[in-house]
């Protein structure tokens, strides 16, 4: 049997197993038990325009408040689906509503706000989606004539400043961010929207990712792609230096400290995170690509949205670069090996670690070349459960792999396996043409399961060996599980209840805690159903067992990512 918290949470519901189990003579296993259905679709309310509330709200207490928690959970998502008449068409579309859960004195209150970003300011002024979105084209106001109506469509790109992906701090400030070059100062405290940042003010770069890498001191480290050598496309890796003794803003100190190649001149790949050890960067280059041409010229003259100028390269495969971080002054260096592996779509890194010469990266994987945002339009998130197994039946599959680099190479070692690491059975191979052939372990596979919006105690296991992961489920593109996966063993653990749908769980440390799941998860759940309908849970990290639950009386839409602020 699979270790799952459903047989504490929801006694209703093993009884039905039990009955079912006895009925067919038959084992229970949990990725196949009954809540993995939605035939009544409760998870389309989590895609529903909200109204931003005016003054914090007091949540409904069950159970006990860790002490410890004194702080804020903060979270991310799409809150505004549709401006006037007009639809946001995707899931990366929604206007950005910001989420906050404090916590004192063992009691929890409930805020929320929109972010005033460009996007959301001049879409409620003007009652339309002024802005091209990911997957929403923006038309020229209908109420122009025609020839000023020509000419906004030469203006160019209007980049969105959509900060609806995460939230992060750098130096003493805090940012909501999306993928652009844009990021977006708040306020934690109130909510309140300070300033819009254009990162291309200061580094090389066309954009960045929402998911950084911070150092315990507070560095940032973040990757995006920009204009290289010669013309072409290539990927930065932006170091933001800590909280600076002048109180000068971090920012204006940031710097390229190391660059890596693009396999296509004009066509980068989709970057959504990339992976960091103590000594090294990894960045995995996915057959995702952006045709920067399309991107550049078809927008303008023909309506196009970011989704449209996607492609897959169905022959290139999956490149793996890495990089030193540091050689001295702060300076990176690019190490020119050639890793190749099968084609895969890769969003989120769980963790990546030096071990013996070795680099083993562990990331949460999507099988093959089709981009998988191509099944994440609303139209499909809002279907009917049966038409959402049949989208996903066609998606790419997921998987959870660990990938191992080795560091020390030698030609003469073809056809041989490089990995020597005894707990593994991923391989390097290295071909006649100089290239090493990654293959990677299995860590957890499930038909449509997949392990995604990845979570491990960072502060203390950020860039090292470890054992556990935290990771939200997605049942046929559907969030409705928490999952504890031991990447030493493969042992999983679930926290799942009927009709609720959680969020990314963050894993927050208990102070005196000495074992590497001491301490708790925080998921924001919507539950539809419910008679409060969106709550916050708080899980044990040990075995998923529910501590307290805080419900509040208000609608909570689908949340991406966030941070627990001390």
């Amino acid at each position: 049997f699979e270790k799952s918290n459903i047989f504490h949470a929801s006694r209703p519901i093993l009884f039905g197993i039990m009955c079912v189990a006895l009925l067919n003579k038959e084992k229970i296993c949990m990725n196949v038990c009954i809540l993995n259905y939605h035939p009544a679709g409760g998870y389309k309310k989590i895609f529903e325009t909200v109204e931003e509330l005016s003054e914090p709200v007091p949540a409904t207490v069950t159970g006990r408040i860790p002490s410890f928690l004194k702080g804020s959970l903060l979270r991310l998502g799409p809150g505004l689906f549709e401006v006037g008449d007009e639809p946001f068409y995707h899931l990366f579309d929604g206007q950005a509503l910001m989420h906050k859960f404090d916590f004192k004195n063992g009691q929890v209150t409930y805020f929320n706000k929109y972010v005033k970003t460009d996007a959301y300011v001049r879409a409620i002024t003007e009652k339309r989606v002024v802005i091209t979105e990911f997957g929403t084209f923006a038309y020229p106001d209908p109420c122009k004539n025609i020839f000023s109506r020509f000419f906004t469509y030469f203006k160019g790109v209007e980049v969105t400043d959509n900060c609806l992906v995460n939230v992060y701090p750098i130096g003493e400030d805090y940012y909501a961010v999306t993928e652009t070059n844009y990021i977006t100062k708040v306020n934690t405290d109130t909510l309140d929207t300070l300033k819009k940042v254009d990162l291309c003010n200061y580094v090389n770069i066309n954009g960045v990712t929402a998911h950084p890498h911070i150092e315990r001191d507070g560095t940032v480290f973040n990757i995006g792609n920009c204009m290289g050598k010669g013309a072409s496309l290539a990927y930065n890796v932006v170091r933001i230096p800590p909280t600076q003794k002048d109180k000068s803003d971090p920012i204006e100190k940031s710097k390229v400290v190391v660059q890596f190649p693009s396999a296509e001149r004009f066509k980068p790949s989709y970057v959504h995170s990339f992976g960091m050890s103590e000594n090294y960067f990894v960045f995995v280059e996915t057959p995702v690509k952006i045709n920067l041409l399309k991107f550049l010229s078809a927008w303008s003259i023909r309506g196009s949205n970011y989704m449209d100028c996607f492609e897959s390269n169905e022959v290139l495969g999956t490149l793996f670069h890495i990089a030193r971080k540091d050689i001295g002054g702060g300076q990176g260096e690019y190490i020119d090996h050639k890793f190749r592996a099968a084609p895969i779509n890769l969003f989120h890194h769980i963790n990546t670690y030096e071990d013996n010469g070795f680099i083993v990266a562990d990331v949460c994987t999507w099988k093959g070349f089709e981009f998988v945002y191509n099944y994440l339009w609303l139209a499909n998130l809002r279907s009917n459960w049966e038409e959402v197994k049949k989208a996903a039946m066609m998606a790419p599959q997921p998987e959870v792999r660990r990938y191992v680099i080795p560091l020390d190479i030698h030609r003469e070692e073809q056809g041989k396996n490089l990995i020597c690491l005894p707990y593994t059975t991923a391989t390097a191979v290295m071909r006649t043409d100089g290239t090493i052939w990654l293959e990677p372990e299995v860590l957890f596979s499930g038909p449509r399961q997949a392990f995604e919006f990845p979570q491990i105690n960072y502060e203390k296991h950020g860039g090292k060996n470890y054992s556990y992961a935290y990771a939200l489920g997605l049942n046929h593109f559907i969030p409705d599980r928490i999952i504890k996966l031991n990447v030493k063993t493969k042992e999983t653990w679930v926290w799942q209840e009927p009709d609720s749908y959680p969020s990314e769980p963050l894993f927050v440390q208990t102070p005196d805690g000495v074992d590497e799941d001491d301490g708790v998860l925080l998921t924001v759940v919507v539950s539809p159903g419910a008679q409060k309908s969106g709550y916050m849970l708080i899980l044990n990290a040990k075995d998923m067992s529910e501590i307290a639950r805080a419900e509040v009386d208000c609608p909570i839409p689908v949340t991406f990512h966030g941070m627990y602020k001390k």
